[in-house]
């Protein structure tokens, strides 16, 4: 790899949504996401809405079908 054009890696802290926070390496200075392994049904095995309605629900309300 060539020296001085990559970005410097840091151990930061990563905040979620739930409240979780974890260790992890990142370009950025901080990182917030909105899901992960603590509540990510995957992980878990509880399912969760998380998207209020796909790409047919939004067309339908949009032109009342």
């Amino acid at each position: 790899m060539k020296k001085g054009i990559h970005p410097e890696n840091h151990s930061v802290e990563v905040h979620c949504a739930c409240g979780n926070t974890f260790t992890s390496t990142s370009t950025k200075k901080e990182l917030r996401v909105e899901i992960c392994s603590e509540c990510h049904p995957y992980f878990t095995g509880k399912q969760k809405a998380i998207e209020k309605g796909g790409r047919i629900e939004k067309f339908k309300k949009k032109f009342n079908m």
